[in-house]
């Protein structure tokens, strides 16, 4: 799996005390069968210390099946109260065969970045 985060400060108000940042995730089929994301868990905390939780179907609408070697690419996007904070959780998935297993998603940290110059 890979994660690529960007603050995007024109959908952010931050005198509003209002931050967002875009995510870019790749799910990659490494194993020899076919498997279908079923689910999401998120945690996403601010900088503040304060955990929510977003639990919902698949990934912005779909519940992707990925044969083996097979990518699923998707973009999101997520806000927040403060200027830094982080985001982990896990997906669910299945097989063939209807069993289920969790895939993690790796911790990620939502930072706005100090302009250069």
């Amino acid at each position: 799996m890979r994660v690529a985060v960007n603050f995007l400060p024109e959908q952010s108000r931050v005198d509003a005390g209002k931050w967002f940042w875009v995510y870019h995730i790749r799910i990659e089929n490494d194993s020899a069968e076919t498997i279908q994301l079923l689910s999401r868990h998120w945690r996403i905390t601010d900088g503040r210390g304060v955990v929510n939780y977003v639990d919902g179907e698949g990934v912005v609408g779909e519940q992707p099946r990925l044969k083996p070697g097979q990518s699923h690419d998707y973009v999101s996007g997520c806000p927040l109260g403060t200027p830094h904070g982080s985001m982990s959780g896990h997906y669910v998935m299945r097989r063939n065969d209807e069993s289920r297993f969790d895939v993690a998603i790796p911790f990620f940290p939502l930072a706005v970045s100090a302009p250069a110059g």
